[in-house]
């Protein structure tokens, strides 16, 4: 395994450094000296230590007892420009329909419910693999930034046909022809268009804000017509 010959290339690596530290060994009176051997390349503590590091790491993911990686603040927007915010909400709300532990994550038995839903039920083993060809960060489950990805992967073609992966992007229903990239006849098929990510995540976000003082005028008109109503009956 991978992390078997990492673990004895860490070894040689450490007693190589321990052999060195304790210095040269003096040769009996009359014994041969030995050959000299070319010096070898002293390896740097940083190296030692990144591999140190990936070591334990592996046989922590192994034995499952591999704590989350902090990771920096997940900006869907920013990381997936090709998606519209729309779509974004849209797919955030199914991930959020999915989750039924409220911890942010979709699990195996939550995967295995959702493709039951979808109409394309999966074997244990195809749920492990759908869930290992996203899992960036080896946790068994998917975040929302790789719930993403999937999608992402199926746009770019990078999905397998008969993958559960494809099945679940296509049978979500999000209609990414009109939610999608702009101009793209459905997801697909979707390549990024005409406008720049930063101009149309400007103009949608620009519409949002629109629509909300809208509605908040609407309601500032109902409560007007409310009081001026009470007002009449009360006098």
């Amino acid at each position: 395994m991978a992390s078997e010959e990492l673990a004895r290339k860490l070894e040689r690596r450490l007693r190589r450094e321990e052999a060195e530290e304790s210095g040269p060994q003096l040769a009996p009176l009359g014994a041969p000296a030995p050959e000299s051997e070319p010096p070898a390349r002293a390896p740097t503590a940083s190296a030692d230590a990144e591999l140190s590091a990936q070591l334990s790491r592996r046989l922590d993911i192994n034995e499952g007892a591999a704590r989350p990686r902090r990771c920096r603040v997940f900006n869907p927007y920013t990381e997936f420009p090709e998606f519209s915010r729309r779509l974004i909400k849209d797919l955030e709300s199914m991930f959020k329909l999915y989750d039924a532990g409220r911890d942010g994550f979709i699990d195996l038995m939550e995967l295995k419910l959702m493709m039951e839903k979808l109409g394309a039920p999966q074997t244990h083993l195809g749920l492990k693999s759908m869930i290992k060809e996203v899992d960036e960060d080896f946790d068994g489950k998917l975040s929302f930034r790789e719930f993403l990805l999937i999608f992402h992967k199926a746009a770019a073609g990078e999905l397998q046909e008969d993958s559960g992966l494809m099945a679940l992007a296509k049978l979500s229903e999000i209609n990414v022809a009109l939610e999608g990239v702009k101009g793209a006849k459905n997801f697909f098929e979707a390549k990024v268009q005409a406008l720049s990510s930063a101009s149309k995540f400007e103009a949608e976000l620009k519409a949002e804000q629109d629509e909300r003082k809208r509605e908040d005028e609407e309601r500032r008109l109902r409560q007007a017509a409310f009081q001026e109503l009470k007002a009449n009956f009360s006098t």
